[in-house]
């Protein structure tokens, strides 16, 4: 680790540690998963409401499935996701049941932004976006990191853009 706490790794060492996100982003992600859930549990009361089924037929499992998806799926997607900082690139890995391992060259990418929605910002976290040339992948996106981590990156890649340009 460097002094701003990002991991740094060298070409030979893609396959090491990650450097997990921000303890937050579990927060954002539940909160997110909350609100996804809503629309179909109020959806099983009002079913509930109308009397067609026995009680709690369709309540109890709607309501046991959205507490599980907002107490489980969040930490698992938060688990699942990391990223290595080297010298020269950025390697973000992703998903449960699709993996995905996107390694990113510092050379190629055309501009970076730092994004904040409104659960984000209350969390005090944010996710980083690297656009390259590319059309498979032109955009990676890197979720959860601390809003300061974030900007630091960010800076920290812009820097080495415009050293390689020189």
């Amino acid at each position: 680790m460097d002094e701003q706490g990002t991991a740094v790794t060298t070409a030979s060492d893609e396959d090491g540690a990650l450097t997990p996100l921000h303890p937050n982003h579990i927060k954002a992600l539940r909160v997110t998963t909350t609100i996804a859930a809503l629309p179909v549990v109020i959806a099983a009361l009002i079913v509930e409401a109308a009397d067609v089924l026995p009680p709690a037929v369709v309540v109890g499992p709607v309501a046991l499935v959205a507490l599980l998806a907002i107490l489980r799926l969040p930490l698992r997607r938060h688990l699942a996701r990391g990223y290595a900082m080297s010298i020269d690139r950025l390697r973000v890995v992703r998903g449960i049941w699709f993996r995905s391992d996107t390694i990113v060259p510092f050379g190629r990418v055309q501009h970076i932004d730092v994004n904040q929605g409104p659960i984000e910002r209350f969390f005090g976290i944010a996710t980083l976006t690297l656009h390259t040339a590319g059309t498979h992948n032109a955009s990676v996106n890197l979720p959860g990191l601390g809003h300061e981590l974030a900007m630091e990156m960010r800076e920290e890649i812009r820097s080495h853009i415009k050293r390689e340009t020189l």
